[in-house]
């Protein structure tokens, strides 16, 4: 029965039909969302429930007639799937975690997933209280190796940190590794982290992140396009990847290796137009082979959080500011001293290593006595020389 008796719910028909097609097939199924979008939930899944699917599309439609095929070839298994669906049974078990269920016509929904075009979800389950639809209109994918480096795990921290620190929600798949690292950056900043799950929403994947996940529920977002109780494989991880794309504005891969899941997330951000951007490591570190080669096919260079803001924020309202070496660099006092002065600095020897007397110091110099003395005087009135009984010494040297 898809139907409900909630009328304080005009979707009710319509998220009650979502539920019972995402038992129909696996996530990200183009057939599924074409039919929705055209006739919509609940024609597509009373369809389905009576076999006659495939009469939804005329025969005599040549655009339709590959969909039509996979239909009737389809039939029977889409049948006995959505005959196997309980809706309220799954909304039940939702409850009872404290998820909720959100279609593409409730608020909340990010416009972002739309971007998927066949392969949108039909619907998402949430458990958090962090708006989605607000926070993914500023968010960065941060996706890496589960086996890691210390080197990768400490960079993906710092740069989820640093872009929580900013304001950006943090998109990851809560594995190990990197993603991992990814969220505990945004939370130790007190930053939003969304965790996308290829597992139920009512499950923990993998062990081990209990405390992680339910820090993320708490403080952040734990989403899964999956019915409750559905258990990981290998290609829901892959189906759960296009998510992980199109939350983000961008997906920033931090470290990984020549065949890796996340150069996937790569290629499907680039595919919907988002930027993909690349920490390098070590050139002798086979855990960045593929962060390489993406730098090496194009994508952005990152080694620092502030440089993925400027690729992925306002146009000329986030840019990056200056590297901690230019900073520095600006900021060494003795830039202010005069090209005289400053020579003749560096000519004198440091305190306790010898003294030079006024002539001496020329010569060491390469200029005129006169105009050495003359720096001498600013020197020593600056306090970057001392002078004793039988000559000058740098007081310090920067």
């Amino acid at each position: 029965m898809l139907v409900t008796t909630a009328p304080q719910d005009p979707t009710a028909a319509d998220r009650r039909a979502r539920l019972v097609l995402h038992h129909a097939s696996e996530p990200g199924d183009a057939l599924l969302c074409r039919l929705v979008t055209r006739f919509g939930a609940p024609t597509v899944a009373s369809a389905l429930l009576a076999g006659s699917a495939a009469d939804l599309l005329s025969p005599h439609d040549e655009e339709s007639a590959t969909d039509r095929a996979s239909l009737i070839s389809r039939a029977h298994t889409l049948q006995t799937r959505c005959y196997r669906a309980d809706p309220d049974a799954d909304l039940a078990a939702g409850a009872k975690t404290g998820a909720r269920y959100v279609i593409p016509s409730d608020a909340e929904w990010p416009a972002a997933l739309n971007d998927l075009g066949d392969a949108a979800p039909l619907g998402m389950w949430f458990l958090g209280s962090v708006d989605l639809a607000a926070a993914s209109k500023r968010s960065v994918s941060i996706v890496g190796a589960r086996i890691a480096t210390g080197y990768g795990m400490h960079v993906a921290s710092e740069f989820a940190a640093g872009l929580a620190e900013r304001g950006w929600a943090v998109i990851s798949g809560a594995a190990r590794g990197i993603d991992g690292a990814a969220h505990r950056g945004a939370l130790a900043a007190r930053g939003v982290t969304v965790a996308a799950l290829a597992c139920g929403i009512d499950l923990v994947y993998p062990r081990g992140h209990e405390a992680l996940i339910g820090a993320i529920a708490s403080e952040g977002l734990v989403v899964s396009e999956l019915p409750p109780g559905t258990s990981v494989s290998r290609f829901r991880f892959l189906d759960r990847n296009r998510v992980i794309a199109a939350l983000g504005l961008g997906t920033l891969v931090v470290e990984a290796a020549a065949r890796s899941g996340s150069l996937v997330t790569a290629r499907l951000a680039d595919e919907l137009g988002r930027p993909v951007l690349a920490v390098p490591g070590p050139v002798t570190s086979e855990a960045s082979e593929g962060t390489h080669q993406l730098i090496r096919d194009g994508a952005l260079l990152c080694t620092r959080a502030a440089e993925v803001v400027e690729h992925l924020g306002d146009l000329g309202a986030d840019l990056a500011d200056p590297t901690v070496s230019a900073r520095t660099s600006s900021r060494r006092p003795r830039d202010s001293l005069d090209p005289i002065a400053a020579r003749v600095l560096d000519a004198l020897p440091v305190a306790g290593r010898g003294l030079l007397d006024t002539v001496e110091a020329a010569l060491a110099a390469g200029l005129d006595p006169h105009a050495v003395r003359a720096a001498l005087g600013r020197l020593s009135a600056a306090g970057w020389v001392d002078r004793e009984e039988r000559g000058w010494c740098a007081r310090l040297i920067l």
